[in-house]
């Protein structure tokens, strides 16, 4: 790994981690949904940081790089992040489905 995609690993972990810090304290993002980005720009550091831990794990997994691997499992945690949000967009989209035919049967009782 270069030392120049270090430095970009380093700066995005660090702005994504401002970004979301930033967006708690407005009361934009909730807590809860935070902890995925805080926990994704933490492995982004320590990867950055220790670029030798990429290099066995890749190896340990038959990826030719640790660039390689580093985006693949930036990828994979992209994919269960999405995963989680559309089954959350599901139930919730459920309970709104049943409450407006809720407010319509009492809508017509009236």
């Amino acid at each position: 790994m270069t030392i120049w995609f270090q430095i970009v690993l380093i700066f995005v972990s660090l702005a994504t981690v401002t970004f979301i810090l930033r967006g708690i304290r407005k009361s934009q993002v909730q807590i809860n949904d935070s902890l995925f980005w805080i926990f994704f720009s933490l492995v982004l550091l320590v990867f950055s940081v220790f670029p030798k831990l990429a290099e066995i794990i890749a190896r340990a997994l038959g990826i030719v790089s640790a660039v390689n691997f580093i985006f693949l499992f930036i990828i994979f945690l992209l994919l269960i992040n999405q995963y989680q949000l559309t089954v959350r967009l599901s139930k919730l989209d459920t309970k709104f489905k049943n409450l407006v035919q809720t407010i319509a049967l009492r809508g017509k009782d009236e």
